[in-house]
């Protein structure tokens, strides 16, 4: 059986200022289990990109749930936000190892969402996440982008 593949993106009109996110995913077989999006009236674009990924995951839980499936089945998170990606990658163990703290000692910005997001991840055994350019013309990114600015503009 093939992957299943969650999708994210985030944004912000101004930087503190209005944002949204948007999520979808697919099932091995490419059919679309999920979309979704949200909306904060004063929010950053990171923080946007990090609950975008969050909720993709969450999602992706709930139809490995209802498909019978375990957290050990083969998933992907894809995100242009390299925020997103290097931070979950790259970033989290070492502040996890120093007490969710940066080497300057001084803790991470979204230091919430971070730690949602890796106690989510953390319940998956073979996800893996993957970096995608934006605005590039990836079908999903793009709908993700589309489904974001959607929020925006039916909430402002």
């Amino acid at each position: 059986m093939g992957a299943y593949t969650v999708y994210s993106d985030g944004g912000c009109r101004g930087n503190p200022g209005p944002g949204a996110w948007g999520a979808m995913g697919q099932n091995p077989d490419g059919v679309v289990f999920f979309e979704s999006s949200g909306f904060e009236y004063q929010t950053t674009n990171n923080r946007m990109e990090l609950t975008g990924a969050i909720e993709s995951l969450k999602s992706l839980e709930n139809e490995l749930e209802e498909m019978g499936l375990d957290h050990g089945h083969a998933a992907f998170l894809y995100s242009d936000s390299k925020y997103v990606v290097d931070g979950i990658t790259k970033w989290v163990p070492g502040w996890k190892a120093r007490g969710w703290k940066k080497a300057d000692k001084k803790t991470p910005e979204n230091i919430e969402l971070w730690q949602s997001f890796d106690e989510v991840a953390g319940r998956f055994s073979n996800l893996q996440f993957r970096w995608v350019k934006g605005h590039s013309g990836h079908p999903q990114n793009e709908h993700c982008d589309m489904l974001a600015n959607k929020a925006m503009d039916e909430n402002i």
